[in-house]
């Protein structure tokens, strides 16, 4: 008889019995994990097993910090020793750059309440012995790392599930995946037939071929990883018995390698730039317990330059060599949740760090299965974020790049070249060769970032300041702002929506009426929890016929979400345009009069004003016309088919000349959205925010009977938000605001607090031994931090350096002087709120 499950995870892991241990903690007992061999028979037994909070995501960083806030939980829980040993870590930096980016990683953690530390080399030196300080100008002392036992880990979650109901089968390899016409999931083993509702690929080295057998290729990729053990080291054994304490664990930038204590010797580990896919096309299924060959060769530059910075290391005898595969995904996050496509297929898996991020991979993927919502944002690690382009060849050009920098500095300003350029439109050799463009990589397309003078100088400096692009970037800013410029838009995402029930089916998604026939709205949508999940444009060209503009970046994760919510009578279709349709924007005070040479038709302000929209040809090819631009200037939108756009490009140049028309790109773009404190999506609406929180509830029509969240939208409005985006003005000089930067404000002012929790802590000690106290580094005299930078940059126009965030609303209305400071760089910087745009405050130029 076939046994029924409401689901079932592949994969025996440490992700999939942290999935199987959340599942059933969320009350789904009825659970069941296969896993092929024993468990932990991938990646996960020869794991160096760190753990650490630190991510360049805060969201993700939130997520580490509860997974090794669980692990004395599993142990009560299961009666298994997780072997912790937190040890606190250091990062170390060797040159001014990267003591900038640990200035920027230091501040970052202040908004999360963590408890980093910025010391010296000596103070580094005094708690780790090995490292030679002269080669050093200073670190970054984390409390919350350390290490612990991968096999007994993964055990105290597999026994913790299973005194909770859960139950695991071993040593039962999955050969296929069917799916019934009722939504069932036949899954196929050795052992038997078994029956689940939902299916769970937590396969890790194999997720890839899991994938494969419900039709789709998971962006992952599995790299070789080396580490080796020293033999016993009689400093190591000096210092454990002189301080009575375990050495810290270290990475070290410049040498590309991570370092922690392992018994009476050391374990150091690499993240070489010679790196190596492992299996790169299929995964073997009898692959196990075994290791690859080592190659210390490869590894030879890293040895070389840790033994120069660990002089002891040297002279140590190397007991081991582990040569082990790890999987990635193209940017080293997971890759986890339901899998747009197909219905009740969940992804847990390309969890590289697994130890950090294990736990809160389980509790979000628990939470998305039990309640429909993931808990928290998880953009960053949602499997919707890459589309149908990250083909297999894209994913190992990419890994092999993210792999090979893992320790390398990633500037604001950077634009990474491996499998690049992967989609164009066909502007691009035109951008490069004639225009001297810079581009940059929108999800998977190339997109013009800025414009140079000549072929020679069109490239970044990468930088933590403003650099090279700075000038060039606001001569195109003034450009449209004095006259008209000409941009490229192909990098939003684009949708039709077609069919007698698609206007019931978007007035239920969407918080705004809908527009009328030749009319567009701008409106979010919402989840359940009345969170922001979306942003978007919407034109309706007929009753039965709408365009939606939106993310890029968000494509997958919206066409989920419109898919899931389709009206069952097919009375609706919902169809992604992709590169179908490509855009110009034309935008500047002398716009109309170039689109008005192109055209047949009145577009006087009258005739055709702001957010109208109509189809009409544009120097005699066919187009959709927006009446808006994100440059809050006026200007048009100008969409087509691929075919037409070299054509109307080159039109609107001819017609503009006479104007003094100028190429622009994303960076000047951004720059005059954040003139306008216009919001962005995934920057400040995201699904942590509700809709009055984002300073978007002008764009809820809360009255409308129906739309997803609207409950949770009037509780949040009866109730009043907990915090508010906010535009700041910022007395910066050579840089800019960057995302999570903490907002600081003078205690002398009543506004409550959001500081979140001070987290776990770990002791730290000064050069003699002697325990220093850790105090809470968002409290420094009559200053706390109060919130966060969600993105800045600088106003070219109005000549200002700004930036958005998040605060606690009831400060949201003030704009005093001194009562705020963002910190840039270590650097707290003068601030005040701009309650009205800097530029256009009435916004008279985009509608006249």
């Amino acid at each position: 008889m076939t046994q029924t499950y409401r689901a079932i995870v592949i994969g025996g892991g440490v992700v999939g019995c942290s999935v199987l241990y959340h599942l059933a903690k969320a009350g789904w007992t009825d659970v069941l994990l296969i896993e092929r061999s024993e468990l932990t028979s991938g990646s996960s037994w020869h794991a160096a097993g760190g753990f650490h909070t630190l991510n360049g995501d805060p969201n993700v960083a939130r997520l580490q910090a509860y997974t090794v806030g669980l692990y004395k939980e599993l142990e009560e829980l299961s009666g298994q020793s997780c072997g912790l040993h937190l040890t606190g870590g250091v990062m170390l930096a060797d040159s001014a750059e990267r003591m900038d980016f640990l200035r920027m990683t230091h501040a970052r953690g202040r908004a999360l309440g963590m408890q980093t530390e910025l010391i010296t080399p000596s103070e580094a030196q005094a708690m780790f012995p090995l490292l030679d300080p002269a080669h050093f100008v200073g670190a970054l002392w984390d409390p919350v790392e350390g290490h612990l036992d991968p096999s007994g880990t993964t055990h105290a979650y597999a026994k913790a599930a299973r005194v909770l109901g859960a139950q695991i089968a071993l040593r039962n390899p999955v050969r296929e995946l069917t799916q019934d016409p009722d939504g069932m999931w036949n899954v196929i083993t050795e052992g038997g037939t078994y029956r689940a509702e939902h299916v769970v690929n937590a396969g890790g080295l194999w997720a890839r071929e899991l994938g494969r057998m419900v039709g789709i290729e998971l962006p992952v990729l599995a790299m070789e990883h080396m580490y080796l053990l020293t033999e016993p080291m009689e400093e190591v054994a000096t210092f454990n018995r002189d301080t009575g304490r375990e050495l810290i664990g270290v990475i070290d930038f410049k040498g590309e390698i991570y370092t922690r204590q392992e018994r009476d010797g050391i374990l150091l580990g690499t993240y070489e730039k010679d790196c190596r896919p492992w299996s790169p096309l299929s995964t073997p299924w009898d692959f196990g317990h075994e290791l690859l060959p080592p190659d210390l060769d490869r590894i030879a530059p890293s040895l070389e330059v840790g033994f120069r910075h660990f002089p002891a290391l040297e002279r140590a005898g190397i007991k081991q060599v582990i040569n082990g595969p790890f999987t990635f995904a193209p940017d080293g996050n997971p890759l986890v949740g339901p899998v747009p496509g197909l219905t009740n297929y969940w992804s847990a898996c390309a969890v590289m760090a697994g130890f950090s991020q294990g736990g809160g991979v389980g509790l979000v993927l628990a939470n998305w299965m039990t309640t429909g919502d993931p808990g928290h944002d998880v953009f960053g690690m949602d499997v919707a974020r890459f589309g149908d382009w990250a083909s297999l060849r894209y994913t190992n050009a990419k890994v092999r790049e993210n792999y090979a920098r893992r320790f390398s500095i990633r500037f604001p300003n950077e634009e990474l070249p491996a499998a690049r350029p992967h989609l164009t439109t066909p502007l691009y050799d035109l951008m490069l060769r004639d225009n001297h463009a810079v581009m940059g990589d929108s999800w998977g397309l190339e997109t013009p970032l800025w414009f140079a003078p000549s072929t020679a100088e069109a490239h970044d400096v990468p930088s933590f300041h403003r650099s090279n692009d700075f000038p060039h970037v606001g001569a195109e800013v003034r450009a449209v702002r004095e006259s008209v410029g000409v941009t490229e838009i192909a990098n939003f995402a684009k949708y039709e929506v077609t069919g007698p029930g698609a206007a019931a089916f978007l007035d239920r998604l969407m918080t705004n009426r809908l527009p009328k026939p030749g009319r567009m709205v701008l409106t979010p949508i919402l989840n359940p929890q009345g969170k922001l999940i979306g942003d978007f444009t919407i034109a309706c060209a007929a009753p039965e016929r709408y365009f939606i503009w939106g993310s890029l970046a968000a494509t997958k994760y919206h066409m989920r979400w419109f898919q899931a919510h389709l009206p069952t009578d097919g009375s609706a279709q919902v169809r992604a345009l992709g590169l179908g349709l490509v855009g110009l924007s034309i935008a500047g005070p002398q716009s109309r009069a170039v689109l008005a040479a192109l055209v047949d038709s009145d577009i006087s302000s009258a005739a055709f004003r702001f957010m109208d929209f109509r189809e009409m040809d544009v120097a005699g090819a066919p187009c959709l016309v927006n009446r808006i631009t994100y440059t809050g200037d006026l200007g048009y939108e100008l969409w087509m088919a691929p075919e037409w756009q070299h054509r109307v490009y080159l039109a609107i140049k001819q017609a503009g000349a006479g104007h003094g028309i100028r190429d622009f790109g994303m960076r000047a773009l951004l720059s005059m959205r954040f003139e306008k404190n216009f919001p962005t999506w995934f920057a400040e609406l995201r699904p942590i925010y509700g809709p009055i929180e984002g300073a978007m509830e002008r764009f809820v029509a809360y009255d409308k009977p129906g739309f997803i969240g609207r409950d949770a939208a009037l509780h949040e409005r009866e109730n009043g938000p907990r915090l508010r985006r906010v535009s700041l003005v910022i007395d910066a000089d050579c840089a800019d605001a960057s995302a999570d930067a903490p907002i600081w404000a003078c205690t002398a002012h009543d506004y409550g607090t959001i500081t979140p929790s001070q987290g776990f802590g770990a002791p730290r000690f000064d050069a003699t031994g002697a325990t220093l106290p850790a105090p809470h580094p968002s409290i420094q005299g009559e200053w706390r931090v109060v919130g966060w930078i969600t993105s800045g940059g600088y106003g070219h126009h109005v000549g200002l350096s700004l930036a958005q965030g998040y605060i606690p609303a009831a400060l949201a209305t003030r704009p005093d002087k001194g009562l705020f400071e963002v910190e840039i760089m270590g650097q707290r910087r003068a601030a005040e709120i701009a309650l009205d745009p800097p530029f256009d405050p009435t916004g008279s130029r985009m509608r006249s």
